[in-house]
């Protein structure tokens, strides 16, 4: 079924907030896109099993991002929300399983790869840009009502975790030849990513409700008012 549309926002406004969530949509592809032929490239040269994992999963985020351009490339983005969301999940899913067997072969091959410039850059990069995408994400979702773009912002966010534990690991070896910081934290990554995924299948978006609880009546199980919107969830009926 599809999402409840937020009639709070105009239509004005929400044809401004499709735009705004093709344009960010696409700008992550992109970005993503060059990160990730610049980390698998520098992970091959280092033999850094990290920075490979990296890689990859700037390919994840690219096929976040497409999932979104296209749904929001429909005349009516609402109609394809609920198939969007599961693709996003099985997004999730794909970064958990990668981010899973990389960091067990590197901590059970005890691997250790050579210092690489190029991947510390790419990862410090990232940890600037890719908050400040989860900000505008986050903020159009919301008002727009779209949990497949709060659901996106969430996917870009572990990114930038992710981002944040290479560059932690990558100095580690470099300076103190700790190989096992990275794939011990990225671990913990994989563990969040199947929770958002998991989320994001069902649909669940309850912290950013569109509308709250206390201003619409008493919450649901999912802490949602009645008049709560598709950025709680796609199911408008509460949740167990």
């Amino acid at each position: 079924m599809t999402s409840p549309i937020n009639l709070t926002v105009s239509p004005h406004r929400r044809a401004q907030l499709n735009r705004r969530s093709l344009h960010l949509a696409y700008a992550t592809a992109g970005y993503n896109l060059v990160e990730g032929i610049v980390a698998i490239a520098a992970g091959t040269a280092a033999s850094s099993a990290a920075l490979l994992g990296f890689g990859l999963d700037s390919f994840v985020e690219v096929s976040s991002a497409l999932v979104v351009i296209w749904q929001f490339r429909s005349r009516i983005p609402e109609a394809r929300e609920r198939l969007a969301l599961r693709l996003i999940a099985v997004s999730f899913f794909a970064l958990a399983a990668w981010v899973t067997v990389d960091a067990a072969r590197s901590l059970l091959g005890a691997e250790q790869a050579d210092t690489s410039v190029v991947g510390i850059v790419i990862a410090a990069t990232s940890v600037v840009v890719m908050p400040l995408l989860v900000w505008a994400k986050r903020r159009t979702g919301r008002e727009l009502g779209s949990a497949t773009v709060v659901a996106d912002s969430m996917q870009t966010m572990l990114c930038t975790y992710l981002s944040a534990i290479v560059l932690v690991g990558l100095l580690l070896n470099a300076t103190l030849g700790w190989w096992w910081a990275d794939p011990a934290a990225a671990l913990v990554i994989a563990a969040v990513a199947v929770r958002e995924g998991v989320e994001a299948w069902r649909g669940e978006q309850c912290d950013d409700c569109a509308i709250p609880a206390a201003a619409n009546g008493p919450a649901d199980d999912c802490g949602c008012g009645p008049g709560c919107t598709d950025a709680c969830r796609t199911d408008p009926s509460p949740t167990a």
